[in-house]
């Protein structure tokens, strides 16, 4: 496996990730109060850091601010323009605790917040208050996610500059817990169907008014127990599933609608930013072509392959 691409096991690793992903939806939701809405809920997401993820700045009344997870030092910090900073340790808390002691430090500052307190896009949520079963943080588990995100995101990147049609920023998604870029057509969408748990049909329908096609990487869940990255377009065009897609190793799971790449595929390669690009490309270049979109206008000639 090559030393730059840290291994991750998601059955080893769980409890951790179920954790953070809990603690960053309430960050992500603080986020959500104080920003007006940007297309596509881009407004919510997080950014990922040379040291973890942050909100970026955010503002209460005349105070700017953000939010930083820190995975080297593992320490939730608040950090505003008046110098005043609050900070405190991840390890040892539980979902409850942690939402008990972001609160106090925002209060410290004399920054209000009001957030639903029900975790979106999960089933049998528990509200964030109320949450003392999940309550594991493991420094090494975080780390190595840590820089794997770091490692998508460079190649995510060099994807995205391959497009000049409209797309998105590569950001971090805290409802899905994934890191994401999205290509769009340009055309409408036929209205997506809705029904993700705890999330309102509208915000999905909005997210998806247009066509797109998307790629990103999670850590891994129960449908995919293992870190993977992943493409899909909606809507789906006939044949898409049966595409020739590269590398060998990348498959079609018609339960998720999506082309899989197993990260341990790209660990283990000679060239694992070469061959995450190959599975960016490859996918989209089908997605594309079924799709007819209007390719010479959306994308950017000047970049090789």
């Amino acid at each position: 496996m090559n030393k730059q691409w840290p291994e991750l096991s998601y059955n080893e690793a769980k409890d951790t990730y179920e954790t953070l992903h809990m603690w960053t939806q309430i960050v992500g939701k603080i986020k959500l109060s104080k920003q007006p809405w940007i297309n596509h809920s881009w407004h919510v997401t997080l950014a990922v850091t040379p040291v973890g993820l942050t909100t970026s700045g955010l503002m209460h009344a005349n105070k700017h601010f953000q939010i930083d997870f820190d995975l080297i030092q593992h320490k939730l910090k608040v950090i505003t323009n008046t110098r005043l900073t609050r900070m405190f340790d991840l390890q040892g808390l539980s979902v409850a605790a942690f939402y008990e002691n972001l609160v106090r430090a925002l209060n410290e500052l004399n920054i209000n917040i009001n957030i639903n307190l029900v975790p979106n896009e999960i089933a049998d949520a528990i509200p964030f208050d109320k949450d003392k079963t999940h309550a594991t943080y493991n420094p090494r588990y975080a780390t190595a996610l840590h820089q794997a995100l770091l490692n998508a995101q460079t190649v995510m990147t060099q994807f995205r500059s391959e497009f000049t049609g409209k797309c998105s920023p590569v950001h971090f998604f805290w409802g899905s817990f994934d890191l994401a870029v999205s290509r769009f057509s340009g055309r409408e969408a036929p209205m997506h169907p809705g029904g993700i748990p705890n999330l309102p049909d509208r915000v999905a329908r909005e997210a998806y008014s247009h066509e797109v096609s998307s790629c990103g990487f999670w850590p891994g869940n129960e449908s995919v127990p293992f870190a993977a990255f992943y493409s899909y377009i909606y809507p789906e065009p006939e044949g898409y599933k049966n595409a020739e897609i590269l590398p060998a190793e990348a498959y079609y799971d018609t339960n998720l609608g999506e082309y899989i790449l197993p990260y341990k595929a790209v660990c283990d390669a000679d060239d694992p930013s070469l061959k995450l690009l190959e599975f960016f490309r490859s996918t989209y270049d089908a997605a594309a072509k079924l799709a007819e979109w209007d390719r010479p206008s959306l994308e950017n000639k000047a970049i090789p392959g």
